[in-house]
């Protein structure tokens, strides 16, 4: 059994424990902006040099499989294909999954990219079918925008629920995240959170059991927020998502508030690509998740082992233990 299935039952059983929260890594990257989504190879000085090849890219990710702390790996179904031929899963209770669509809002291309070109429009490029009988797996990740736009998101809930279709039809099991307005939409920045948490709840309230996601892929829009969408279903379980890299600190500071206010997965893709040591940010997040470290304390750990291992750190002790993300600072821990 994965080891996400085994954790899921004793969550929504009610006897969620330390230990029991799940941890993804977010390996999708190439379904957005496919090169720098490769993650940087740095010199000695820790100086960006080059982006990741593929190959090297897919090495990453295997290690981390090995590394056997993460309960889930998400990539491009590109990707899963490769990793599954060449065995990363075998025998492994590291769950696979795949970036089941790429709405417009994701789309990047260097210089900018086109997030903020226009409302959210739905898209899928991987094909359920396909997967099915490659037999690569059979958990997708969907993702949808809403914009208080009414054709925009109506739109969006139309892909939703053929997306609900096919996945029923092809054996394809789903995790739903939902991203913050990609567009300038009317809402006041303090209000956003309540935006979400009602459209996110309301998308779902006519959809049967069978048909409903795994768990949340969610914005961190505060604590408030989240203990009202964590409360509001048990049965609903919340994850949260990595946004920007941020410091090592915001990386920890959100992982130590998102457990603390109710969410039971961590889903960050950035947070993990771009640090300096990959295997030793997740060990480092496995501990702050399991109670084992503070934010802080987890942060001058981890500088440790940087030094201890000859890698430059990208920013030095004191600056990557300020947190620097907004919505994380009220609630800091000390």
């Amino acid at each position: 059994m994965f080891r996400m299935n085994a954790k899921l039952a004793k969550i929504r059983a009610g006897n969620y424990a330390k230990g029991d929260f799940i941890i993804a890594d977010a390996k999708d990257g190439d379904m957005s902006n496919p090169i720098p989504g490769t993650g940087p190879i740095r010199d000695k000085d820790g100086k960006f040099v080059r982006f990741r090849t593929r190959a090297e890219f897919l090495e990453m990710i295997t290690d981390l499989i090995r590394q056997d702390l993460l309960d889930i790996m998400l990539v491009s179904c590109s990707n899963l294909e490769l990793l599954q031929e060449a065995g990363a899963f075998k025998n492994s209770p590291v769950r696979p999954a795949f970036r089941a669509n790429d709405t417009t809002d994701i789309w990047g291309a260097r210089p900018n990219g086109y997030g903020k070109l226009g409302p959210s429009r739905p898209f899928r490029t991987p094909s359920l079918k396909r997967i099915s009988e490659a037999k690569l797996g059979n958990l997708g990740l969907y993702s949808i925008t809403f914009v208080n736009d009414i054709e925009a998101d109506l739109r969006s809930l139309e892909a939703f629920s053929e997306f609900r279709e096919d996945a029923a039809k092809n054996g394809i099991e789903y995790f739903l995240e939902v991203f913050n307005p990609n567009v300038e939409c009317g809402i006041a920045p303090a209000d956003v959170g309540s935006f979400v948490n009602d459209n996110l709840a309301r998308c779902l309230s006519g959809v049967l059991r069978a048909d409903r996601p795994q768990f949340l892929k969610y914005p961190y829009n505060g604590a408030k927020a989240l203990e009202e969408l964590a409360s509001y279903d048990p049965q609903l379980v919340v994850g949260v998502l990595g946004g920007g890299a941020g410091t090592t600190r915001d990386t920890f500071e959100l992982l130590f508030q998102a457990e603390k206010y109710g969410a039971r997965v961590a889903l960050f893709g950035r947070k993990i690509n771009l640090a300096e040591s990959q295997l030793d940010m997740v060990r480092h997040m496995r501990a702050v998740a399991d109670g084992e470290m503070r934010p802080l304390e987890a942060v001058r750990s981890y500088h440790a082992v940087l030094k201890e291992k000859g890698i430059s750190p990208v920013r030095s002790l004191d600056d990557d233990s300020i947190v620097t993300e907004a919505v994380l600072k009220a609630a800091a821990s000390a």
